[in-house]
């Protein structure tokens, strides 16, 4: 198993919430299991809580932060804990989203959901590596890892503030890359496709999901752990050469044209294709 011992990781939106588990708290306990003392952060102060205490009754080492990843003095309050409770930090998984069902098309959306989604999933990234790079540095290195989507990669029919915020989580990957690399910080983005988080789970009809599954070229839809795999794999010593990437985790979702779906049962009748 990769091994994590003596890091140190803060997991922003790592909190039990739903019913269940979402891609944080599955990250988070992973990460601790890996051997990283774990900071567990959300703005749902009480459900951080809850993953913590998970973590710590496994016998590994974990504390709670309600944080608004949007506010500067409150994330700066994250760091200064995390370095006070475990003295540095080496790895940071920028996982806090924000999302709403208001969220369409600019046409009729309200600017203030706009805002709301930005500040949340583009300024928040962007604070947490503010005030998480200095201590990287002062450590010698470390590991970004944000959360992107496949919404950041193609157009789609809803949630255009969510799509708009999270290419640029996409640019501003690169752009961390590019300015920290020679102190030894990588930054890198997992771009999940659907994923059965318990909210996902409460929220998505069967129906729904049926058709996410007839575009995904695996045979399942996927995962917290697929996501929380992927960041454990490049918060690890395993992937120190590996920087400014947008890793695709979503079962070949977007990887293939828009109409395979439709014409793939031709393929076993030889029926032509373009």
């Amino acid at each position: 198993m990769t091994k994590l011992e003596g890091k140190v990781a803060i997991v922003t939106g790592a909190s039990l919430r739903d019913g269940g588990d979402n891609i944080g708290s599955v990250t988070a306990s992973l990460l601790a299991l890996a051997g990283a003392a774990v900071v567990a952060a959300d703005i749902d102060a009480a459900g951080a809580e809850r993953v913590a205490e998970r973590i710590r009754g496994a016998g590994d080492r974990a504390i709670a932060c309600g944080v608004d990843i949007s506010s500067e003095d409150a994330v700066r309050s994250m760091v200064e804990t995390t370095v006070a409770e475990f003295g540095s930090i080496d790895i940071l998984h920028n996982n806090a989203t924000a999302v709403s069902d208001e969220d369409i098309d600019p046409v009729t959306m309200s600017p203030d959901v706009w805002d709301r989604i930005m500040a949340v999933n583009t300024r928040g990234a962007m604070l947490c590596c503010k005030h998480t790079i200095p201590v990287m540095i002062e450590r010698g290195g470390g590991s970004i890892i944000n959360t992107s989507s496949g919404s950041g990669l193609s157009g789609d029919v809803q949630r255009t503030a969510y799509g708009a915020s999270k290419a640029a989580v996409n640019m501003f990957t690169q752009y961390v890359a590019t300015l920290y690399g020679k102190h030894g910080i990588r930054c890198n983005a997992v771009a999940p496709g659907l994923t059965l988080t318990a909210a996902a789970k409460h929220h998505m009809s069967e129906e729904a999901q049926t058709m996410y599954l007839r575009h995904t070229l695996m045979p399942r839809l996927g995962m917290p752990e697929d996501i929380a795999n992927a960041v454990l794999f490049l918060a690890s010593d395993q992937s120190t050469f590996i920087t400014g990437q947008i890793i695709a985790v979503d079962g070949g979702l977007n990887c293939h044209r828009p109409f395979v779906a439709e014409i793939a049962p031709w393929a076993s009748t030889g029926a032509p294709r373009a």
